[in-house]
């Protein structure tokens, strides 16, 4: 059942204020007791929020699951959840990155420069590109086939699951190096501290609901 925009900001009063009562929260949406009285029956009865009698209402059971869930990819942040990157520099061969990738079973992997700095990233459609049909491919190294800034598509330690989700779904990649840029540096001086991928996303929300 779709709630209203009033029994929604009911909830919100709830949850910032409870416990609270009828007639604080009519106060808070300027309105009369008796205007909200079905909105507070319906939510007490869908189990939105609670009531006692002489304390007033504070939220219920489902509403609570609803933060909690949120929480998950809505305030958890990339430097909770974040794997070890999987590294190769600009010199390493196409036919080494092709063993690396197998080896590692992962999709991409993350290219440093000879600083140790964030240079590309190269993907197996990258690799089968440019081996395919090109028997010189296999000695040639990874800078010249990588994707370079500013065509990477970065996360920060600080930023949440739910941004890195965003990214990857935006611009259709299945993991993002994770990165530190010292303050006002630009992204080329920025170190790879991580990767995130979607199989850490999606294994956060089933590791949530085995926990229910």
């Amino acid at each position: 059942m779709e709630l209203t925009a009033r029994q929604l900001e009911i909830i919100k009063i709830v949850k910032k204020h409870a416990p609270i009562t009828g007639e604080q929260i009519a106060e808070m949406l300027t309105v009369s007791r008796p205007t909200i009285r079905a909105d507070l029956s319906l939510l007490v009865m869908l189990d939105y929020i609670a009531a006692k009698p002489k304390v007033g209402y504070f939220l219920g059971e489902k509403a609570e699951k609803k933060e909690s869930d949120s929480y998950v990819l809505r305030e958890m942040k990339v430097g909770q959840v974040q794997g070890m990157p999987i590294v190769v520099d600009v010199k390493t061969t196409v036919q080494d990155a092709v063993v690396t990738l197998f080896l590692e079973n992962i999709g991409s992997l993350i290219v440093t420069d000879e600083e140790g700095k964030l240079a590309g990233v190269i993907s197996r459609k990258d690799l089968l590109k440019v081996t395919l049909g090109n028997p010189n491919a296999s000695s040639m190294p990874v800078s010249m086939v990588m994707t370079r800034q500013p065509n990477i598509v970065t996360i920060t330690p600080e930023e949440s699951v739910l941004e890195a989700a965003r990214k990857m779904i935006h611009h259709q990649v299945d993991s993002l190096p994770v990165v530190s840029c010292p303050d006002g540096t630009s992204e080329a001086e920025c170190n790879v501290v991580g990767r995130i991928t979607k199989t850490t996303i999606i294994k956060l929300l089933l590791d949530k609901v085995e926990q229910e």
